[in-house]
This record gives structure tokens, sequence and C-alpha cells, in this order.
């Protein structure tokens, strides 16, 4: 059965509230074996996939990250929470960024945090995220709306039989024109991060 624009974006608000994230304090404080870990992730972040028969991760999607320095490696084929939280890191950039701009990201944060000893590790790092995610939440939900009521008004002048589907059409162009401006600004970020990290090494080396 399929839902009218109303119902559509009623049903994407109330999921907002029930969003699937993985709580710092919901990861075991144990090591885990690959199984556990796959396990664990799929179990947590399974209202994420878009069809059922989807994996959110899998042991070569772990490998592939250890191979391209995504992730640490494991200590004696065992992964910390820490590792964890990077693959939790990795499942949401991998959308829309390549292996080689999450290595951008990654490597230098787990460099400096991963398994510190300082009290500022990736736990730390990862609530702060989350927190500021949380709050975020309402904003976006603002932003949908505008689009949702901007793309009705839009095609004012088409014929009756073509006006759900010009609507629909327009609220997926503005949906993903502000994907592809934000994509284009983390990009940036992204370069930009690569040349402090590179200019930091290079001082290093003096």
């Amino acid at each position: 059965m399929t839902l009218n624009k109303e119902e559509l974006l009623k049903s994407i608000f109330d999921s907002f509230s029930h969003l699937d994230y993985i709580r710092a304090d919901d990861i075991p404080n144990i090591d885990l074996y690959m199984d556990q870990v796959t396990t664990f992730m799929n179990e947590h972040l399974k209202a994420s996939k878009r069809y059922e028969q989807d994996k959110v991760l899998t042991k070569t999607m772990i490998n592939n990250y250890a191979k391209n320095r995504l992730l640490p490696p494991p200590s004696k084929k065992k992964y910390s929470k820490e590792h964890l939280l990077v693959m939790i890191f990795i499942y949401y950039f991998k959308d829309f960024l390549s292996f080689s701009d999450i290595q951008a990201i990654l490597s230098p944060l787990t460099l400096r945090f991963f398994q510190s000893d300082t009290g500022f590790d990736m736990e730390w790092i990862y609530r702060e995220v989350y927190r500021l995610g949380k709050n975020e939440l309402s904003v976006l939900q603002d932003d949908v709306q505008r689009m949702y009521e901007a793309s009705m008004d839009a095609f004012s002048d088409a014929p009756e039989e073509d006006s759900d589907f010009l609507h629909s059409f327009a609220m997926i162009c503005l949906l993903s024109f502000d994907v592809y401006i934000k994509k284009q600004l983390i990009e940036k970020l992204v370069d930009n991060f690569s040349q402090q990290t590179a200019e930091e090494k290079a001082n290093k080396k003096k």
C-alpha cells in the first residue's frame, strides 16, 4: 500500500525519534571475536537497513577496513569497544565518502585517540558526536518540512494528472541538492584536514 505525501512525511518524522543509534553504553566493555562483532552491529543497526536482506557489517567488510587502514588491527583476533566505535563511524561515512576520504579522517583520529590513556579517547569523541547528532534532529525535521512545503507549491500550472508526480520529483531534487552541497563541503573539509595532517608530519620531521 502506498502512502500519500502527508502520511509519508509523518512516517519519516516518526522514524527520527526511533533512529537506531548505538549508544556508547550499549557496547560491551569486553573484547569480541569477529562473529560477535558482526552479530552485535547487525542487531543494533538493523533499523537502518533499506531491505531486510541487507547486511550492516560482514567479515569481508571488516577485513577490507583493516586492509585499507580505516580500522586499527585487532589484538589476538579480538576487537575492543574502541574498534566498534570506529566501525560505527565507518558505517555512517561509507555511504557518501570514499575509502581514501574516510582514511584521511579516521587515521589521524585513531593515531591520537585510539587506546589513549589520557581520558580523551575514542569513547569520549563518540559520546560528544552522538550528543551533537541528537541535538540536530529537530533542526533536520524543520528543514525537511520546509522542503516538503516548497515542493508542494512547485509546478502550480502543471496538468492535474501530473502534479503528484512532479511534486514528488521536486522534493527529491531539493533533498538531493541539499545532500550534494553538504557532500561538497565535507570533501573540502576532508581535503583541508588531509593538508593539515601532512603539514604536521612534515614539521615533525624537521
